[in-house]
């Protein structure tokens, strides 16, 4: 009976090695981040914070979220307006969502929008 706790104890700290193991590999996006720091590329810091610009963020934003077609990396895709002009950026599973989302801005009435979503 003794030797039951001293199990469940060994077991339980092997998974907690094995949890810190994994942990270790968990994506990283540094090079990404310093790539379109570089490259001038948009970000949420360049949204405008013009009633216009924020609303036609927050209208594209609605749609995509209840989409329910679109995957999790889809709905988190970065929407930047500014002057009416909407720049989408991030990871999407297929070309098919890069393209529905594309027309949600347009749908929801960006003067231009300018596509940068990457399939995965």
């Amino acid at each position: 009976m003794k030797k039951l706790p001293l199990l469940i104890a060994s077991c339980l700290a092997l998974t907690g090695v094995l949890h810190a193991e994994d942990s270790k590999t968990e994506a990283d996006n540094t090079a990404k981040n310093e790539r379109d720091r570089v490259e001038n590329k948009e970000t949420p810091f360049d949204q405008s914070e013009t009633a216009e610009d924020v609303e036609l963020t927050a209208n594209i934003r609605k749609e995509v979220i209840a989409d329910d077609s679109l995957s999790a990396l889809a709905k988190n895709s970065k929407i930047i307006t500014n002057e009416g002009k909407v720049v989408l950026r991030g990871p999407v599973e297929t070309r098919d969502e890069k393209a529905k989302i594309g027309a949600m801005a347009k749908k929801a009435g960006a003067k231009s929008v300018t596509n940068e979503l990457e399939v995965k």
